[in-house]
C-alpha cells in the first residue's frame, strides 16, 4: 500500500507538470519545430497536418523507449555496483528468457507500429486526385525551373540563383524577383507533375513538409490543396552538380482571382504554350541509340 501511495505522490506531480507545460506550447513546438505553422492560421497545405502528427508522435513513442532504457541502465549500474567487501566476480548468468523475449518483442512491434502508420500516412499523401482544380508540369533542370500550366496553356520560367550586389561574396542572398515562380490558387486541388531534363532533382517547397524526386525519363506525381495563401521557398533538395544550392524557386498562394489575373499575365506577354520534353538535355532513349524523345511536344514555344 505505501508503495502505492508513493508512486501515486510521484505521478500526479509529474502529470500535472507534463500537461501545464503542453497547455503553453505554441503552434512551432505543438508541431515538433517544423516550419510552416503559425498562430492561429490554417496549415500550409492539407498534408501539413498529417506529416506534423507523424513526425510528433514518433518521437514521443522514441522518447518514452528513451527513457526506459535509461531508466534500465541506471538502475542495474547502481543495484549490481560492487558493495565494499565484496571480491571476484558476481554470480553468472547464462541467459534471461524473459529478459530476451522483452527486447525481441518490444522492437519488433515498434518497427511493425512506425511501418503501419507511416504507410498508411503515406497512401494518403500520395493517392492523386482523379480531377484535380489545376494541373501543373514542372521540369527541374540544372539549375533552375519550368512550370508548364496544362490547363491554360502558358508557361513560366526562370533562372537559377544570382547573389544580390549586396551580398555579393557573402553567399547570404539572391535576387528573389529573378528566382521561377510557382503561382497556385488557395483551396484548390492541385495535381504537380514532376519531371527532369537532365539529372535527378527534387521538388521541395519546404514549408509544404514534403518533397519528391524528378527522375529523368519518369513523371512522378505530387497532389495537395494549398490551404493558407503566403511566399514559400522552394528548392532542389537532390545533389545536382555545381550550382545545386542556387536551385531555387519561389511559391505564391493566393486568391482564386489573382490567380487568375497571373494566368492573363502570361497570357498577355506571350508565354503561351509548353516547354516540353523536346528541351531535355538526355536526347537519347537507353538501349535503341534513337536521337528523338518520346512524347515531345513540337508545338513548345520558345
Amino acid at each position: 500500500m505505501r508503495s502505492r501511495r508513493r508512486l501515486r505522490w510521484v505521478t500526479i506531480p509529474v502529470a500535472s507538470l507534463v500537461i501545464l507545460a503542453l497547455a503553453g506550447c505554441t503552434q512551432a513546438q505543438l508541431h515538433g519545430f517544423l516550419p510552416g505553422f503559425q498562430e492561429d492560421q490554417p496549415a500550409v497545405t492539407n498534408h501539413a497536418d498529417l506529416v506534423s502528427a507523424l513526425w510528433v508522435n514518433s518521437w514521443i513513442v522514441l522518447l518514452a523507449v528513451g527513457v526506459v532504457t535509461w531508466v534500465l541502465i541506471v538502475a542495474a549500474a547502481v543495484i549490481y555496483r560492487r558493495r565494499r567487501g565484496q571480491t571476484g566476480l558476481p554470480v553468472q548468468l547464462r541467459y534471461n528468457m524473459p529478459i530476451e523475449v522483452f527486447y525481441t518483442v518490444v522492437p519488433l512491434i515498434l518497427v511493425l507500429g512506425f511501418f503501419a502508420f507511416t504507410a498508411r500516412d503515406q497512401a494518403t499523401i500520395e493517392a492523386r486526385d482523379p480531377n484535380p482544380d489545376v494541373t501543373i508540369e514542372a521540369y527541374g533542370k540544372q539549375w533552375a525551373w519550368d512550370f508548364n500550366y496544362l490547363d491554360e496553356d502558358v508557361y513560366s520560367t526562370g533562372i537559377q540563383g544570382q547573389p544580390s550586389e549586396d551580398t555579393v561574396g557573402s553567399g547570404a542572398g539572391v535576387v528573389q524577383s529573378q528566382l521561377p515562380l510557382l503561382v497556385l490558387p488557395v483551396n484548390k486541388s492541385i495535381e504537380i507533375q514532376l519531371k527532369a531534363r537532365d539529372v535527378i532533382h527534387s521538388f521541395w517547397v519546404v514549408d509544404f513538409l514534403y518533397k519528391k524526386d524528378m527522375i529523368p525519363g519518369k513523371t512522378n506525381f505530387m497532389t495537395f490543396t494549398p490551404t493558407r495563401e503566403g511566399t514559400y521557398s522552394g528548392k532542389c533538395a537532390e545533389l545536382c552538380g555545381d550550382y545545386h544550392s542556387l536551385m531555387l524557386f519561389t511559391v505564391k498562394v493566393v486568391s482564386e482571382q489573382e490567380y487568375e489575373d497571373y494566368i492573363q499575365g502570361l497570357k498577355d506577354a506571350g508565354f503561351t504554350g509548353r516547354l516540353g520534353d523536346d528541351y531535355n538535355r538526355n536526347l537519347n532513349e537507353p538501349g535503341d541509340g534513337s536521337s528523338e524523345v518520346v512524347g515531345s511536344d513540337s508545338s513548345s514555344t520558345e
